[in-house]
């Protein structure tokens, strides 16, 4: 399979990162590196996790955002392909991979609102729950 060979080059290209690994998700493939999900793998191109500032440096080599489409309407993520000549080059490409860990590092989940802020529930009969 040609998704497998390329799989297979970028995870050598990148096996200077720590736990580097690809995970089939959605009929592609998500990149790892430790807990970290930092690029995409989909139909022989490599995407890497962009930010504001990171987005520019794709732009400048030509290179789009990942889209898919879901129920007729095109979704952008802000993933960006990496461009050809960096895929190339081991120690450029791993320093962009590095890059894209760090921005996903730094776009974690959002904290949740602590307990006392929480709007308590009221049960089946109208009384408030007891706060734990």
């Amino acid at each position: 399979m040609p998704d497998d060979s390329f799989k297979e080059f970028v995870l050598d290209q990148l096996s200077a990162l720590p736990d580097v690994r690809a995970r089939a998700m959605f009929g592609a493939h998500g990149l790892y590196s430790g807990g970290r999900f930092f690029g995409i793998l989909d139909e022989g191109r490599l995407f890497f996790k962009t930010d504001a500032q990171s987005q520019a440096d794709y732009i400048a080599h030509g290179m789009g955002p990942f889209t898919y489409e879901i129920k007729g309407r095109v979704m952008t993520m802000s993933y960006h392909e990496v461009p050809p000549d960096v895929l190339e080059n081991r120690e450029e490409l791993v320093a962009w991979a590095n890059r894209a860990i760090e921005v996903a590092a730094r776009g974690g989940k959002s904290p949740k609102l602590s307990r006392p802020n929480r709007v308590p529930r009221k049960s089946a009969k109208g009384a408030r729950c007891p706060r734990l």
